[in-house]
């Protein structure tokens, strides 16, 4: 997979600089994704790393920010954007499954969406 091995800044590198744009504290970063300050508190400390859902959140409230840079500061990729198009075409194929076949799938891309928050 094609993952950052050597991020060129860690995330609470990235947080800090955020933080210093914004002029936020940890408790209006927490506030504003709906997370603990004692998360935003351990990832500026660089004792945890965010999790994919926080990261669009972050990205989300703090627009200068991108995924792209947040999940690079933590060594990953950045999911790929959906277009309307084509989640209608991935939904089209989907219909056409059996149920079994649906389930299967599920599970599939459900296991390698998790390994991307490993």
């Amino acid at each position: 997979m094609d993952t950052p091995q050597n991020p060129a800044e860690t995330f609470a590198q990235v947080l800090a600089e955020l933080k210093s744009h914004y002029g936020a504290s940890d408790s209006e970063i927490a506030r504003r994704i709906g997370s603990h300050v004692s998360t935003v508190n351990n990832w500026a400390h660089g004792k945890a790393s965010p999790r994919a859902a926080a990261i669009r959140r972050l990205a989300a409230e703090f627009p200068h920010f991108t995924e792209a840079r947040l999940f690079a500061a933590i060594g990953k990729r950045a999911p790929a954007p959906l277009s309307a198009d084509d989640r209608e075409a991935l939904l089209g194929v989907f219909d056409r499954l059996t149920e079994e076949q649906q389930q299967m799938l599920l599970i599939q891309a459900s296991a390698v969406a998790d390994s991307n928050e490993r």
